[in-house]
């Protein structure tokens, strides 16, 4: 028998249509639209000073606290650039990791505990050099000195990073919107709804395709819509690869995400035609120092590939990662940005002129 799907939490639904708990929160989101607001108005002013890097850069971020694609998007948008004759670098803030002064650079198999879950899966899905610390400029600044042939850096997250001057802001959202409208902690907007019309792409992740959703148009900003399609299953513990279809009409398959939106990676699953008789939804960011599967009565275990590079020190062989790629509504995207990109040359004295298509 499938494990019923959880309920949101109340603050959740308050998040996203509102109610007694919002409307008690308002004072605090005033508060947070008067920081927000002064924040901003201090770079915009030059009254705080922005760091603009040598070479372009590419902010992908939202404003919608948590989860909403933003992983995804980061390695669709390295991989889109390299494509295009580029060679893009990566910095991230290393969430839940204690950097120090200096920041961490590395490529390839990076370890989780010391660069943060996400930066290690860009670097071994994407083999771009990665940069991690709270400070954007820092890890920028790391990145080029480490890696001189970097001629575009694309920032996972970010979009608040002020400090760091950017030339592209992407906002990657989902089903959710902007919820309710209102910011932290009345509502889940991290800055107001408008700052969505000041950006260059809005991306909207729609989980699964259904139907190939047209493309939406053109202006500014850029509405796109993404899905994410999941490739063949890894086992963790030795690397053997399946069919996701090989588990369809299977029985005692379950399911484990640490994710912003773990009821996202399920139903991506169940729209795969498999059925999951436990679904386990972790915090975003889950560490992993004990496993959380002892407890679940299965034969596999589907994790995310978020989730997957911590879990190898687990030694569990029922452990199975599903990668996802992210594929979109609008064909032409990557190839408005490397374009976009060009266009920034007069900014940047020592970024290489390059061609649209190489």
């Amino acid at each position: 028998m499938s494990q019923p799907r959880s309920s949101p939490s109340l603050l959740a639904r308050q998040w996203q249509h509102g109610g007694w708990l919002s409307t008690l929160l308002l004072p605090l989101s005033a508060l947070t639209a008067w920081a927000v607001s002064r924040k901003r108005a201090a770079y915009l002013s030059g009254a705080k000073p922005s760091y603009r890097a040598p070479v372009p850069v590419v902010v992908v971020g939202n404003v919608y606290v948590g989860g909403t694609g933003k992983t995804p998007m980061v390695i669709a948008t390295v991989e889109g650039l390299r494509a295009r004759g580029y060679t893009p670098g990566v910095v991230s803030r290393g969430y839940g990791v204690k950097i120090g002064p200096d920041a961490r650079v590395g490529t390839g198999a990076l370890e989780a505990a010391r660069f943060g879950d996400e930066p290690a899966l860009i670097a071994r899905a994407t083999g771009a050099p990665v940069s991690v610390h709270p400070k954007r400029a820092l890890a920028a600044q790391a990145l080029l000195k480490a890696h001189p042939g970097v001629d575009v850096i694309v920032s996972d997250d970010g979009l608040q990073h002020l400090a760091l001057a950017r030339d592209i802001e992407i906002v990657v959202q989902d089903a959710r919107g902007v919820g309710n409208g209102r910011l932290l902690p009345a509502g889940p907007l991290r800055e107001p709804a408008s700052r969505l019309q000041d950006v260059d792409v809005v991306v909207t992740n729609i989980g699964t395709a259904d139907g190939r959703p047209a493309h939406t148009g053109n202006g500014r900003p850029r509405q796109v819509r993404m899905w994410l399609e999941p490739g063949d299953t890894r086992q963790i513990e030795t690397g053997a690869t399946r069919p996701l279809s090989a588990y369809a009409g299977q029985p005692r398959i379950a399911a484990a995400a640490g994710i912003g939106n773990p009821e996202r990676f399920f139903t991506t699953l169940r729209a795969a035609g498999i059925t999951l008789e436990a679904t386990l939804p972790l915090p975003d960011h889950h560490d992993y120092a004990e496993s959380p599967f002892k407890a679940l009565a299965a034969d596999t275990v589907l994790v995310t590939s978020k989730d997957a590079i911590k879990c190898a020190a687990l030694h569990d062989a029922r452990l199975w990662e599903v990668p996802v790629q992210a594929a979109f509504s609008d064909p032409g995207l990557f190839d408005w940005l490397a374009q976009a990109l060009r266009n920034t040359a007069g900014m940047h004295p020592t970024f290489r002129d390059k061609p649209v298509n190489s």
